[in-house]
């Protein structure tokens, strides 16, 4: 029984001592940067950002997400020459939308995570984006989704039929 209980108390330890690292940072590190900013600065400990940005230049900027969420959409984005992201993620996820149009350069790595980077151009003379970071117990998306197209739902009505 004992030694169940110190491992009990360690896990409760670490586990205070990781909150309390993330509500330190909270306070002491702060988000920069708005819808027409053409470099961003996102934190989201323990909350979430969601932000459509419009810039005329966008170089890029950095992005921590810890116990929390971060949710970019840069489709009307006029990206800057040597634009780069800097991403990272510590149980939590950041999801950017990008144009279709653009290419990724990822060098972004997972640690117990996911990520995953889409492109459909394949254009060398396309915008580019660099991206670097690590997704440590959590996840990184980024790119331009394909739309798929759903199969037209129809009606169950043999369970209502009895059947039939």
């Amino acid at each position: 029984m004992r030694p169940l209980r110190g491992l009990l108390l360690f896990k409760l330890g670490a586990w205070a001592g990781m909150m309390a690292a993330a509500a330190f940072a909270r306070s002491a590190v702060r988000s920069h940067g708005d819808e027409e900013s053409d470099e961003l600065s996102l934190v989201a400990v323990f909350d979430g950002i969601t932000l459509t940005s419009r810039a005329r230049a966008f170089t890029g900027g950095s992005m921590l997400a810890w116990f929390g969420g971060i949710d970019v959409d840069l489709r009307e984005v006029e990206l800057g020459p040597d634009a780069q992201l800097s991403l990272y993620t510590l149980f939590g996820g950041i999801n950017i939308k990008t144009p279709p149009d653009w290419r990724l350069d990822s060098e972004l790595k997972a640690v117990a995570g996911g990520v995953d980077t889409r492109t459909s151009s394949q254009d060398p003379d396309a915008p580019l984006l660099n991206l670097k970071g690590t997704a440590l117990l959590g996840g990184i998306s980024v790119g331009a989704k394909a739309r798929t197209k759903e199969a037209p739902r129809t009606a169950d009505t043999s369970a209502r039929d009895g059947g039939g």
